[in-house]
This record gives C-alpha cells, sequence and structure tokens, in this order.
C-alpha cells in the first residue's frame, strides 16, 4: 500500500492528488490531496477526499479528452493532457494533468498519483503541439518537486 503523506509547502501551486486504482465509476477515489487542490478548486481538504474527480467535470469538460484519460488509466499507461474544470463556486479553469499509475513490487497497480497545474491559453501564434498551447499560471518552487524527482516520478518510461 502506498500512504501519500509526502509534505510539502501549503503555498504550492502544483496540485498532487493519489487515487485508489478503481478506474470505473465510482473511482477512482481520492486518498490523498495537496493544499493547492483545494484552493484551485475553492473546496476544502475534506470536501473532496473520498469523492471521484469526476465531480469537478462540467459541460465544457472534453468527452473525447476524458475517453483518453480513462483509457490510459485502464491500460495502465501514464495520462498527460488539459481538461476544463469547474470551481466550487462553477467558474471554469483549464488545468493540465500527469497522472501515472503506481505498482507494488509485483507490477500491480496499487494507486494512481496526478500532479495538476492550472494553465492560460497562450497568446499569439498558435503553437504545433497541444502543450505548446498552454502556460502556467504559477509556478512552483516547492521542495515537493525535488524530493519527487528523486524517487524519479517524473521520468518518462
Amino acid at each position: 500500500m502506498v500512504y501519500f503523506g509526502v509534505g510539502c509547502s501549503g503555498l504550492a501551486t502544483v496540485g498532487m492528488v493519489g487515487t485508489d486504482p478503481m478506474v470505473g465509476p465510482p473511482g477512482p477515489l481520492r486518498r490523498y490531496a495537496n493544499a493547492a487542490c483545494g484552493r484551485r478548486g475553492g473546496r476544502g481538504l475534506d470536501d473532496i477526499i473520498g469523492l471521484s474527480p469526476r465531480f469537478m467535470q462540467g459541460k465544457q469538460t472534453r468527452l473525447e479528452t476524458l475517453e483518453t484519460f480513462h483509457r490510459a488509466l485502464a491500460a495502465g499507461e501514464r495520462f498527460h493532457g488539459y481538461l476544463a474544470n469547474y470551481r466550487g463556486d462553477g467558474t471554469k479553469y483549464r488545468v493540465e494533468i500527469d497522472c501515472r499509475p503506481l505498482r507494488a513490487a509485483d507490477g500491480r497497480i496499487e494507486n494512481f498519483v496526478s500532479f495538476e497545474r492550472e494553465v492560460i491559453r497562450r497568446l499569439g501564434r498558435p503553437a504545433g503541439s497541444a502543450a505548446g498551447r498552454y502556460e502556467p499560471i504559477g509556478v512552483s518552487n516547492d521542495a515537493l518537486t525535488g524530493a519527487l524527482s528523486a524517487l524519479s516520478v517524473f521520468k518518462h518510461t
């Protein structure tokens, strides 16, 4: 079992979410979220732990992207993409999500961990890739980044 007690500054701009491994409804269910997730979504952590991140979706959340996300998780693969989510007050925001499976020694998926940051559309010329269309709202200098890098969480496989 993976425990999501990783300490980080309350001022982090990168949200971290840990969920159980259940891909189908009602899951995956949040088992951990840092303060940045609560602030971004306009909700307290007690209000979002135990819920599926699906509750933040709304009318402008693209079904095609959600299906790609679901297929990646079901296949035990990484998902990196952009979604429209909604805050507690109903305002829409765009979030970049990098979600990866966390595996036990036997290869079984025990949890998913997701790193999320709010992004805005770049002004000016359109970029050639989806990643080039957006830029972060804020920059994180949180010590969590170094700790996760040391654990090879950010390495692409």
